[in-house]
């Protein structure tokens, strides 16, 4: 059986954590966004793997490479023009012959759903689609089904039938791709798969399955908070670096190679520290935070439920809440983030120039490469900061910053 993993997308909704990675090498949880459904699909049995790439598609072959590294064997397919998902699927017509598990590439599921899925297919022996449940399903294709078998599938709809949704994971046979042959554009001018699907349910069976573990749709930059936190429920102590005997850990920590966690340092799990770090002393990560390769995080400061990105410092007396801060940033003393409304209600962003809710009671800042912030600058919650931009001494950040902006 093969994986095929859809990741050609530009990213341009995560923007601007995607101005020079793409989406799929975003850090969660200590890892590229795209290495946990790789593993997701290594623990499911799957190890022949083809991963499907377009924008800056060279960065994802380096990292990835064959696979080897990491115990799969990875092909990889270029989409030069995305024309929707149905002709992202279709591309593997050649490749494939047989059954084969399917995820969107910006979705989010545990290893346990995965393997729950691969399971499913085994007993009904046909097409599977699998289902999660939302508390607003109005943005996504909601499915109608009875007794394990998809009845409808209503894309984005005004008044719902149900909270049931299309998760974008699936088991297919080959014939999904005569459905595909016979698939027209949409209004749009997309192939969609769920038009493939409507023409495979008349010739035959789609089959449901209700995952059971925590799903995500990973579409905007704050949802990889929510992300980070899912897919670090499962993390393991592993420590490859030194943590001194006078700090404190509690819970399951990993620190990578030649990192260090100094003295009066305070870290509850799970948490994340890559290679070659700096944490401390005195600083206290709190649980689900994620810091990259090569960072400094110093003295009184504190992090909380956040992804540090690689090479980046946070050197002294700065608080980071509900965060995600880009590679090459440098917080200067007493940078302040806020996460939390005065009124203690959904926080607002500002998005192509439009007010909209984050779905989040508690978000701090989205902050794009190479940012810099001088002493005692403080950025409001729910701020998106673009890449490059420099905040000087004691300055207020709210709202959406354009790249490469000098704020004094």
């Amino acid at each position: 059986m093969k994986g095929y993993i859809l990741a050609a997308g530009e990213g341009l909704r995560m923007r601007p954590l995607t101005a020079n990675i793409p989406k799929p090498l975003l850090p969660v949880a200590g890892k590229p966004f795209l290495e946990h459904n790789i593993e997701a699909m290594k623990e499911a049995g799957i190890r022949d793997l083809i991963l499907l790439v377009g924008w800056r598609a060279q960065r994802i072959r380096e990292h990835f490479g064959d696979g080897k590294e990491f115990g799969v064997r990875i092909e990889y397919v270029e989409q030069k023009e995305r024309l929707g998902t149905a002709h992202a699927v279709g591309m593997v017509r050649d490749k494939i012959d047989s059954s084969f598990l399917c995820l969107y590439g910006d979705v989010v599921l545990t290893k346990e759903s995965v393997k729950g899925l691969v399971e499913h297919h085994r007993k009904v022996k046909g097409n599977v689609m699998a289902l999660t449940t939302v508390e607003d399903p109005k943005r996504y294709g909601v499915i109608i089904a009875e007794d394990g078998v998809v009845k409808d599938i209503v894309e984005k709809p005004d008044v719902p039938e149900s909270n049931t949704i299309n998760a974008g994971a699936y088991m297919l046979e080959p014939d999904i791709f005569e459905a595909i042959s016979e698939t027209k554009k949409s209004p749009r001018g997309e192939y969609e798969l769920t038009d493939s699907f409507k023409t495979l349910m008349k010739k035959t069976h789609l089959f449901t399955h209700l995952l059971k573990g925590e799903w995500i749709d990973v579409a905007r930059p704050w949802d990889l908070i929510e992300a980070n936190r899912i897919l670090m429920e499962d993390l393991k102590t592993e420590v490859k670096g030194e943590v001194s005997e006078r700090a404190t850990v509690i819970g399951d920590i990993h620190v990578g190679k030649n990192s260090r966690i100094l003295p009066g340092s305070y870290v509850v799990g799970p948490a994340t520290v890559g290679d070659d770090c700096e944490i401390g002393p005195n600083t206290y990560l709190r649980p689900s935070t994620s810091i990259g390769d090569h960072c400094k995080v110093g003295a009184a400061v504190e992090i909380k439920n956040s992804i540090v990105m690689s090479n980046t410092n946070i050197p002294h007396l700065t608080y980071v809440g509900d965060s995600v801060i880009g590679e090459r940033c440098n917080l200067g003393a007493g940078t302040k983030v806020a996460n939390l409304r005065l009124d203690g209600k959904e926080v607002q962003v500002i998005v192509d120039g439009k007010r909209t809710g984050s779905g989040r009671r508690k978000l701090g800042v989205i902050m794009g490469d190479d940012v810099k912030t001088g002493i005692n600058a403080s950025i409001d919650a729910g701020s998106i900061i673009g890449e490059g931009t420099m905040i000087g001494m004691g300055a207020v950040v709210r709202g959406t910053v354009a790249a490469r902006s000098r704020i004094f």
